[in-house]
């Protein structure tokens, strides 16, 4: 994975996943102030410096096959309004977790499931990965709707495996292997 380019997919909608850039820091920072975001994700950014950091530290755990994470972006303006991508890669594993959020104008229109679908093909055609796990708050009835219509099969439930900045949650375990889709 270090070795190639992280490479810009086009999806159905006619949004694109592409690399982010120093430009984008603005967009990290509104994601960390909307209450939804913020309520699924401990990852947030408060301000433009810790942004550009954060879209660093992403560039150097592409090229450490760490993880790859993708803007959900328009590719006219090229403005982002997600983020989606596979943190905790195992290339010879052949595993990894996705994970995701977008800003509440690209809500309601089915790109993260269109964006999870084009990544896991991604996974599985590209990097050669087996399994993809898809993990959210048993209370994100959102993120569950992602997982089933993208194909990821419920495994199951794991019991306060989640800290979120109201407490510890219960979790839904789902997951995409090769030759699911």
């Amino acid at each position: 994975m270090a070795k190639l380019e992280q490479p810009v997919l086009a999806l159905p909608c006619g949004l694109e996943l592409r690399p982010w850039r120093v430009s984008d820091a603005d967009t990290l920072v509104t994601a960390g102030q909307d209450p939804t975001i913020r309520q699924w994700n401990r990852l947030v950014v408060t301000s433009p410096a810790e942004a550009r950091k954060r879209i660093e530290r992403m560039r150097e755990r592409w090229q450490n096959e760490q993880s790859a994470i993708w803007a959900i972006a328009h590719p006219d303006s090229g403005q982002a309004v997600g983020l989606i991508g596979w943190g905790n890669i195992d290339l010879t594993g052949g595993s990894a977790e996705i994970l995701y959020w977008i800003l509440p104008a690209g809500r309601g229109h089915g790109t993260v499931v269109e964006a999870t679908k084009r990544l896991s093909q991604w996974a599985f055609d590209d990097l050669g990965l087996h399994r993809l796990q898809l993990c959210h708050a048993v209370a994100n009835l959102a993120s569950c709707r992602v997982a089933a219509k993208a194909g990821f099969s419920v495994e199951g439930t794991m019991r306060s495996a989640l800290l979120h900045e109201d407490g510890w949650h219960d979790q839904h375990l789902h997951a995409l292997v090769q030759g699911d889709i």
